[in-house]
């Protein structure tokens, strides 16, 4: 009972209603929000420190998170309104029937790969525009956006999405944040699913924000002090989130996201297993043959060496 009142504590995918206007502030977009400015706040910060000319450099790295976040959000919802189409799902149907209501995101549907390979392609158009070293940007974008990951994840956990399989006798008794028991009633908009309710799951929802938190802090406090050249550490830091989501998939319950070739991989597997393939592939083709006396040592956030 301890366990389940815990829980009922977190679970609130509405927080409240914003009087007069019967408009909902969800848990869900509150902690996205969340993620999302300080990500960009410390992308901002790292810019500029060592920067040659510090007032170019802010204004760059200021611009810089819209971008991301226009491709963050049409990268990810697109990807899940493809899959969801491609796999010929009631959800699927419904935007063929209502092409408008692609656009409804406030709905529900995102997909983080997507959302990352938009952010992606939204960052290096801002680098173009304003004249920013690729190899840098992403070097402190990428761990960057994983702090803002970890922070959004938990609105996952909040709304009940991205929720993990129900576990095995030998795990039950495993504590928050390694399970989590499913309130029974479910709260309104809960994303759960009535064929969970009071039952216990794989917080994967948790796995995934801890993960993310500890690629940011890899990525920020390991590599980038000892990086030998540009794109070296978000190609690394990409390379584990691979692995480790590719892990986490194999304890996902929600069948939404997309199974493929029999249900033996879902969509995220798939790319991962893509993804990691281009870092091995760029970290192979960049990567130094010979230490030199400029490479020995680390580079300081803002000194950028392409």
């Amino acid at each position: 009972m301890s366990q389940r009142r815990s829980y009922d504590a977190r679970m609130h995918p509405i927080l409240f209603e914003i009087p007069g206007l019967h408009l909902p502030l969800r848990s869900f977009g509150l902690m996205v929000m969340l993620g999302f400015l300080a990500g960009a706040h410390f992308l901002t910060r790292w810019g500029v420190r060592g920067a040659p000319d510090p007032e170019k450099a802010r204004e760059g790295y200021s611009a810089l998170p819209i971008w991301v976040l226009l491709g963050v959000v049409f990268g990810a919802r697109f990807l899940y309104v493809g899959v969801e189409m491609a796999g010929n799902t009631p959800e699927g149907q419904t935007y063929k029937d209502d092409p408008l209501s692609i656009l409804f995101i406030w709905r529900g549907g995102l997909v983080m790969y997507g959302g990352a390979l938009g952010g992606i392609l939204g960052g290096w158009l801002a680098t173009r525009k304003h004249a920013l070293p690729v190899g840098q940007v992403m070097d402190l974008g990428v761990p960057a956006a994983f702090l803002g990951l970890a922070i959004g994840r938990i609105g996952c956990l909040l709304v009940g999405d991205d929720y993990g399989k129900v576990v095995s006798e030998s795990h039950a008794n495993w504590p928050f944040p390694l399970v989590v028991t499913v309130p029974d009633p479910l709260p309104e908009h809960s994303l759960f699913g009535a064929e969970n309710a009071g039952r216990t799951l794989y917080c994967t929802q948790m796995w995934m924000s801890l993960n993310a938190l500890a690629l940011f802090l890899i990525g920020r406090f390991v590599l980038l002090p000892r990086r030998r050249f540009g794109g070296q550490v978000a190609a690394l830091v990409l390379l584990l989130y691979s692995g480790g989501r590719y892990f986490i998939e194999m304890y996902r319950g929600d069948k939404i996201r997309g199974l493929w070739f029999d249900d033996r991989f879902s969509t995220s597997q798939l790319i991962s297993i893509g993804v990691a393939l281009l870092c091995v592939l760029y970290l192979l083709l960049r990567w130094p043959r010979k230490q030199t006396p400029a490479m020995i040592g680390g580079y300081a956030p803002g000194q950028a060496r392409e």
